[in-house]
Parts: C-alpha cells; structure tokens; sequence
C-alpha cells in the first residue's frame, strides 16, 4: 500500500535534487517541495561568491546519468562543465541546477512556491498520529502540511526526506545564543545584511563611505572583510570594525599559513592579516551584542558596557536548523548540534574538520520516526563542516534503503582528495570564494586547469563546503593548541 504514496522531497537544492534524482533511478516516485521560485533559490541569493571547490565534487552521480542519457522525450545532450574549473554560485545554478530541474522524468515532480509548514503522521484511513500516538506508527503514512500562495494544502507521502538546509535560519548577533535587543527591528531595516552581501557588485553604493562591523571569525567574515578593504580602496572614507566574540588568536583568525593544505585558503588569511595589520580594518574583541537601537545610524551595545555606532552589520555568525516543522515527529538528535544523534560525535566542529568526517548513510541518519530522514546540510545542524560530496552519498544511501537495497544503503563511500576542503563559515551554502574572487590570489580559472603544484593556489581540486561561519580554527586544531 505504501508504493501507492511518494516520497517527499523538502528542498529543490543540490541535495534535494540529488535525491530525488537516485530515487527516480531505482524506480521510486517522488515528489520535491521547493519554497522558492525555482530550483537552487537559496544558492541565487549568493550566486556572486565562488567556490573553492572545482565542478569536478560539484556534480551527483545519479544526477549526471539523468541529465547524459538520451530517452525518447530528451536529447541528453547536456555537458558537464569542465571539472577543473570553480564556479559561482550562479554558475552552479544555471549551469547545473536548472537543468537538472527541467528535466523531463524530474520536472513534474517539482512544485515551486510550496513551503512545507509542519510534518506529522496519519493513518492510511485519514486518522490523525500526534506525536503521542505509538500504535501502528511504523507502518503509517506521513502527513505534509504546505503553504502556496493559495494558500494550505496538505498531501500524504510514505518517507520525507528534509533537504530545506539552513540558509533561513541565521544565527542571532546577540549573546549566548540569543537575539540581542532590538535585532528583529535592525534587521527588518536592513541595518543587518544578509551574511554573504556583495560588496563589490550589487551591495557597492550601499557600503560605499560607511562604517560597518563584521561579526564572526570564519571564512564568511574573512572573504566579506576582504572584498570591503577593496571596496574601501575606491572609496577611502569607508570605515570596516571587525567584530570577535572572543580573544584574537593568529592561527583561529588567519588560519595556518604555509601548514595550511589549501594553499588558496592559506592566501585568504594572510590577505586579511595584511588589512589588520596595516589599518584597513579594525580589529575589536570580546564583542558581545546585548541591544541594538536604530536612528540615524545603528546602535551597538556591548555587555561590556562598550557602545559602537555603525551603519550596518554583517552577520557571518553561522547558521541552525529550523525544527519547528518537525515538532510532531520523533527524532533523535545531539544535544550539542542538533544533528542525528549518531553522526553529531562524528561532526562536532570542537573535534572535527569536515576532512576527518567519514562517509555515512542511512543507519547514522535515521531517526525513531521510520522513514523520516534529515540530510544535507541540515543534517549538520550547527556544525559548519558539511561537504557537498558527503551530502550527495547521504541521499544515494537514503534512496537504497527506501527502494529495499539495504546492501548498497550500507555500502558507504567517499571519493575525496587527502586535502578534504573544510569551510568553517557556509547554511545552506557552498560560500567560500576562491581566494581569487576576493583579490587574495592570482590563480585564476584558467591556472586552475595547470598540472597542480603543491603550493601553489592552484593545488589539487578540492570538494565543496556548505555551511557558514563559526571559526576558523576548525582543521588547524593541532596548531591552536600549540599557540
């Protein structure tokens, strides 16, 4: 009875779609659910960053199949680009994502504008399971709540798989975790941006002349200070503050230097060293947000009784997930991360880089809630270390299991470089640019394509990140301790 039913989809992202994509090929039906207006939405709010990583890690297998192979209603002429070069987030939508969406078997089974509220269980008969309800819950049905612009609706699906991320749901500015005073309203002003703005394109006239403060110590807040010192080189009375919640440490700012294995991530610290060091940017610590106030500029109060006047905040604080849709189901989850219970001790960012995290499938993702599954950088909850390639294996095992191969469910691979790129500052993002993009490296598209060099910034190609900052001193660990 229960084939009779899809599985749902949450998110039209590279992860959504890669799963919807291995489903279809074992002969699955599917259904995708995508709040924005077309696949990758979120990624197209960041489409100007570039990503570390080559096309070569940025590509799902299944997804390649379906766009390569020709069937009666499509050419399959589809070309990967070339696996040497980094793209935009843009470039990874246009050139990747939309077609993947628009193809044939996947585009009927994408639904825009459709925003899923809440997840719950139901009865084959209609008969409503609430989270106390233990009876016949295994073999029971999901029940998927959704808003359109028509407004509710709900369907019946026999597995959900959430590949929403975390793009939406931004760490708050303030204090232990918390909103500062005044932040919903700061926001709502546009006084805080968006944690990857555009400082050189579309956000120029906007920071042009004004102070602004940065907040984080991850990549996010690294690659932003950059792009701004550039932007203040054309506009000197621009004034950057660079906001730390804690003490300056070398290594956690800058990174490892030469004992760095992504030379390009290397460049990016000594870069931003460079602008500390020389006054561009102003280095502030223990920095702890309590309220803000909004008039002619924006208030910043600090729990130290420390008051700053900007006129705009850049929040690379990092992301969580948003678990309000799933209050009725049953999940299990770590305490610290909120990621399933088993992979939080494998993703804890206090003790792991994203390159010491192995492959995992369906058995460390699944939750009491049979059939309900978290994956992508969701998964991760509020650990930054995610990998674009280890989110691809997770929905390849997901989509094993739910056609009845628990062989392959369990066979769990990952093909990656020795050098396992770890962004530490990227929600549902694959945000950290090439060092290129933020005028920290001269290695560009076409040098990336040269024989590697193994300090060069052109090094071997590297898989992508999402998730946005926390610390850059995840995969230096050894060197902080030294310090």
């Amino acid at each position: 009875m229960e084939s009779q039913f899809p599985v749902v989809v949450i998110g039209a992202g590279p992860i959504g779609l890669a799963a919807a994509a291995h489903l279809l090929e074992r002969g699955q039906a599917v259904r995708v659910l995508e709040a924005g207006a077309s696949a990758g939405a979120a990624i197209k709010q960041w489409g100007h960053i570039k990503l570390f990583s080559t096309w070569r890690y940025n590509i799902d297998e299944a997804s390649r199949r379906l766009l390569e192979t020709p069937t009666e209603h499509y050419a399959g002429d589809w070309e990967a680009p070339n696996p040497k070069r980094l793209p935009t987030g843009e470039e990874l939508v246009s050139e990747y994502l939309e077609p993947l969406a628009a193809h044939p078997q996947l585009r009927e089974a994408i639904g825009y504008g459709q925003r899923v509220s809440s997840v719950s269980r139901v009865s084959a008969e209609g008969g409503g399971l609430d989270k106390g309800r233990s009876a016949a819950r295994d073999e029971s049905l999901f029940l998927v709540r959704v808003e359109t612009a028509d407004g509710a609706t709900e369907l019946t699906a026999r597995a959900v798989i959430d590949a929403s991320g975390t793009w939406e749901t931004p760490n708050p500015i303030g204090r232990s975790g918390l909103s500062a005073f005044g932040e919903e309203t700061a926001r709502s002003e546009g006084l805080i941006t968006s944690p990857l703005p555009d400082p050189l394109g579309a956000d120029a006239q906007r920071f042009a002349g004004k102070r602004v403060l940065v907040l984080g110590a991850g990549h996010s807040a690294a690659n932003t200070l950059i792009l701004l010192g550039r932007l203040k080189q054309q506009n000197p009375e621009t004034q950057l503050l660079w906001g730390l919640r804690g003490q300056a440490n070398p290594v956690r700012l800058y990174g490892g230097g030469s004992a760095d294995e992504l030379p390009a991530r290397g460049q990016l610290g000594t870069s931003l060293r460079r602008q500390v060091e020389t006054g561009q940017v102003t280095l502030l610590e223990h920095v702890s947000v309590r309220e803000l106030h909004s008039a002619e500029s924006l208030q910043v109060s600090l729990a130290d009784g420390r008051e700053l006047e900007v006129d705009f905040v850049v929040p690379a604080t990092g992301f969580r997930p948003d678990l309000s849709m799933l209050s009725e189901l049953r999940l299990d989850l770590d305490l610290a991360v909120e990621a399933p219970r088993e992979l939080g001790p494998l993703i804890d960012p206090e003790f792991h880089s994203c390159g010491t995290v192995s492959a995992h499938g369906e058995r460390v993702l699944g939750h009491p809630e049979k059939n309900f599954y978290i994956a992508g950088m969701k998964s991760y909850g509020r650990a930054p270390t995610f990998l674009l390639a280890t989110g691809y294996e997770q929905v390849r095992s997901l989509a094993a299991a739910l056609s009845g191969d628990r062989t392959a469910a369990d066979q769990v691979e990952l093909d990656l470089p020795e050098t396992g790129v770890c962004s530490t500052d990227t929600g549902n993002s694959c945000e950290v640019p090439a060092a290129s993009a933020a005028g920290a490296s001269s290695c560009s598209a076409e040098s990336a394509q040269a024989p590697a060099q193994e300090d060069s910034c052109c090094s071997a190609p590297v898989p992508v990140s999402f998730g946005i900052a926390t610390g850059t001193q995840h995969g230096f660990a050894e060197l902080v301790e030294r310090t």
